[in-house]
């Protein structure tokens, strides 16, 4: 069985010590799937729903992306990381449901699929506030890692 990388010997928390480990190329993608219902989707003019608070896609991208730069103050055995880029798309799939992806890229020693996981979550809980004045059935159904490349294991479940 696999040892937990962040107990310590004496079985307490700890952070991994990155500090030998080579800097490579790493990405992640994740995936949200989210239900809107027809009642919201339908308000939509093309790809973007504007509401009073503002353009919903284009506020909860910018919320995604500030979540990943913000990944390691929310969960507490994440490293900060110097990011290199962040690609969030959402995209209507039918007359009820979205996809939101969010893919994370850096050179480092550590990888990010803590970063892309919480982007997407974070996409999709704007979405949800922006629009719970028009329906409050909402509901984000799926949230997953799709891949994940670079460090010791690539990773692609899509």
């Amino acid at each position: 069985m696999n040892k937990f990388t962040h107990i310590g010997e004496k079985n307490q928390p700890k952070m991994v010590n990155v500090g030998d480990k080579k800097i490579t190329k790493r990405s992640a993608t994740a995936v949200a799937t989210m239900f809107l219902g027809t009642e919201i989707i339908s308000n939509f003019e093309g790809d973007e729903l504007v509401t009073k608070k503002g353009p919903v896609f284009q506020t909860a991208i910018i919320a995604g992306i500030q979540a990943v730069k913000k990944t390691s103050e929310l969960i507490p055995m994440c490293h900060p990381l110097l990011i290199n880029g962040v690609d969030i798309t959402i995209d209507i799939i039918n007359l009820t449901h979205i996809k939101i992806l969010c893919s994370v890229h850096i050179e480092g020693k550590t990888g990010v699929e803590m970063e892309a996981l919480t982007g997407v979550n974070i996409t999709a809980l704007t979405i949800y506030d922006m629009c719970k004045a028009i329906s409050q059935e909402m509901v984000i159904e799926e949230v997953k890692l799709l891949k994940k490349s670079g460090g010791k294991s690539d990773i692609n479940l899509s």
